[in-house]
């Protein structure tokens, strides 16, 4: 007899190097729809226990965050309740020292629903974004468009 379970699916989140991790989580959330991660409870854990320095903390939102991380993540999915992190759709944001530099070799495709891109391009163009050129091609049209930090990403 064989056996028709294999491995489970491995669990991923999408990382994004960022200059201002906190701001880039605080747009992407509001494009998506998702919710800033909050790992207050684990930062203040850690802090009280001296495993930690405070260096490393800064307040975004009135609570303690990772200064050099910010995750969102969709708001349906699971989460870790003691450190606040997603076991889901996710997206981190780490602070790197070096700017962006050329065409992004990953980017998301937003799907706001039929008849909603331009009122999609709009509200995102509201939080900061740019519009980079419409497309119309024989498979589709869409927006490239630029996250504060100059990331591209599509709506279709």
């Amino acid at each position: 007899m064989t056996s028709t379970s294999g491995p489970a699916p491995v669990h991923f989140k999408i990382v994004i190097d960022a200059a201002a991790p906190h701001a880039q989580a605080d747009f992407w959330a509001a494009a998506l729809h998702y919710e800033v991660e909050d790992n207050s409870a684990l930062i203040e854990k850690l802090l009280g226990f001296g495993a930690v320095p405070a260096e490393l903390t800064v307040e975004s939102h009135g609570r303690r965050a990772w200064r050099d991380l910010a995750a969102v993540r969709h708001p349906d999915d699971p989460y870790q309740e003691e450190s606040g992190t997603g076991l889901g759709r996710r997206l981190l944001f780490q602070r790197v020292p070096e700017a962006k530099t050329g065409k992004n070799r990953l980017h998301l495709d937003l799907h706001p629903g039929e008849g909603r891109r331009e009122a999609e391009v709009a509200r995102l163009e509201a939080r900061g974004a740019s519009v980079l050129r419409q497309v119309k091609e024989p498979g589709g049209e869409w927006v490239l468009m630029a996250d504060p930090e100059g990331n591209e990403f599509c709506v279709h």
